[in-house]
């Protein structure tokens, strides 16, 4: 099960390498247009400074209570010296080699009423290290509990396998977030957390999920990762972990405003989380969750503790109706850690009537949460024949969510729910009619986790197959008559 109880991070120490640059932002207002050239005239009446890239990374990690050490490249000049100061101020340990020979790269926007107007960017290729690695480097990984590379492209990890091997020698986990069309640069690393563009210039464009499936377990191999994260924008994330089925989570952004810097989130709470101790699904679906958090704010952000647990609040609170396996897993998670208890039960429910909807409401109110599994298509021929359902997979599920006694529908496709009543393991799983409690599909699962399986009357002279009957003997009197 997926725990969403936040850890201290106050413990968490994270080695962070890679690409670091400052953010100039411009904030003025937009009244009017040139009149040398049809574009806004901004008056500009307010600077601000942020930390992008490997900065932003850390700036995350510090902003979750984490102590962060980062290493990267600046020029000798006073973006650098900017920078460094607005990190240091935030608790962020900076280890730069300053380049006079290479300015800082400094992204600056020009923002008219809340909307980005332009972005100039300065910047030249990175020298990279002087050395292989950094001066300190063996004795800052020794200390941490993880690496972070931060891979921007722009030189700094020009020779990421040392960084990937001195890791390794280290028993050090590496976090590697990619760049570039050969992630075999990566090789060996612990997981690696590519957006969906950047995966499919590898791997090749992916038709539908399937297609990314079967890429995303192959480059597993190839790369010899642990695990694969895939983020996707308004689709969510993908999980990889090898020898594990591939999860989809849902997105958690309730409004996109801005995905500057996401990934930089991503990364830096999946680190701290898996540095805590969580589970690496859990550690991801508490990065999915900050990663909604900071596409709401605009330019590169941060997601701070009070606004993740509020999110994970809202999203508890908001998360019923129609949902996916995993977002099944994580809903009924949520509602265990808030002492719940949690009912499942499943079944065709194809033409809902008063049977249904007593014996539903009656699974209800031996818990807290009703979660109901209904079968696909298919298996509902199977069941009753070739003439059902009457009412395809997205109705049926569709009217159960209306019920104010259902919190969660999904379907399964296999011929009994076994494997997913094994994984959610219910307090309750019901069935109803003259079923056997011991020959119930699941209620092994369920008892060895301290569940109970319950068997439910169902109202006499009530069922979709009677209705049926109804209904075809009436068309048949009234065509006789």
């Amino acid at each position: 099960m997926i725990s969403i109880d936040l850890p201290d991070f106050c413990s968490v120490r994270v080695l962070v390498a890679g690409d670091v640059m400052l953010d100039r932002y411009w904030h003025g207002g937009a009244d009017r247009i040139s009149p040398e050239a049809p574009v806004p005239v901004v008056r500009v009446h307010e600077e601000e400074v942020r930390a992008g890239g490997a900065g932003n990374v850390a700036l995350n990690l510090a902003t979750l209570g984490a102590h962060a050490v980062l290493y990267g490249l600046t020029g000798d000049d006073e973006a650098g010296r900017s920078l460094q100061r607005h990190l240091e101020q935030r608790r962020v340990e900076c280890r730069f080699e300053r380049h006079a020979g290479c300015p800082t790269i400094t992204k600056l926007r020009v923002i008219g009423r809340h909307q980005q107007l332009i972005r100039l960017d300065f910047e030249d290729a990175l020298c990279g290290f002087s050395q292989v690695l950094p001066e300190g480097f063996g004795a800052a990984l020794e200390a941490a509990d993880l690496l972070i590379l931060s891979d921007y492209g722009k030189g700094t990890l020009s020779e990421v396998q040392a960084f990937i091997a001195a890791a390794r020698a280290a028993g050090k986990r590496v976090l590697a977030d990619p760049k570039g069309r050969d992630f075999r640069r990566y090789y060996g690393a612990t997981l690696i957390t590519p957006n969906l563009a950047e995966f499919e210039a590898v791997v090749g464009p992916c038709r539908n999920d399937a297609e990314l499936v079967e890429r995303g377990q192959a480059l597993l191999d190839e790369c010899a990762l642990e695990a694969l994260l895939i983020t996707r924008g308004e689709k969510g994330m993908t999980l990889f972990e090898r020898g594990r089925e591939a999860r989809h989570l849902a997105a958690h952004a309730r409004e996109v405003f801005d995905v500057t810097g996401a990934g930089d989130t991503v990364i830096a709470v999946l680190a701290a989380g898996i540095a805590a101790g969580m589970p690496l699904e859990a550690a991801t679906h508490l990065a999915n969750v900050a990663a909604g958090v900071v596409v709401a704010k605009l330019g590169t952000a941060t997601a701070g503790i009070d606004e993740i647990r509020h999110a994970l609040h809202e999203e508890e609170v908001i998360h019923r109706g129609v949902v996916a396996e995993d977002d099944l897993m994580t809903a009924a998670a949520a509602a265990r850690g808030r002492g719940e208890t949690v009912v499942f039960t499943n079944g065709c429910f194809d033409i809902l009537h008063a049977g249904h909807v007593t014996y539903l409401e009656q699974a209800s109110r031996l818990g807290d949460r009703l979660a109901v599994a209904v079968n696909v298509d298919q298996t509902v021929r199977d069941l009753k024949g070739p003439d059902r359902p009457v009412n395809d997979l997205a109705r049926r599920m569709t009217v159960l969510a209306a019920l104010a006694c259902v919190d969660w529908v999904l379907p399964f496709n296999e011929p009994t729910p076994e494997r997913l009543i094994c994984r959610l393991r219910p307090d309750f799983l019901v069935k109803g009619g003259d079923n056997d409690p011991d020959a119930i599909p699941g209620g092994r699962c369920v008892r060895e986790s301290g569940g109970e399986v319950r068997v439910l009357s169902y109202l006499e002279n009530c069922s979709t197959t009677g209705l049926i009957a109804d209904i075809r003997a009436r068309d048949q009197g009234e065509g006789a008559a």
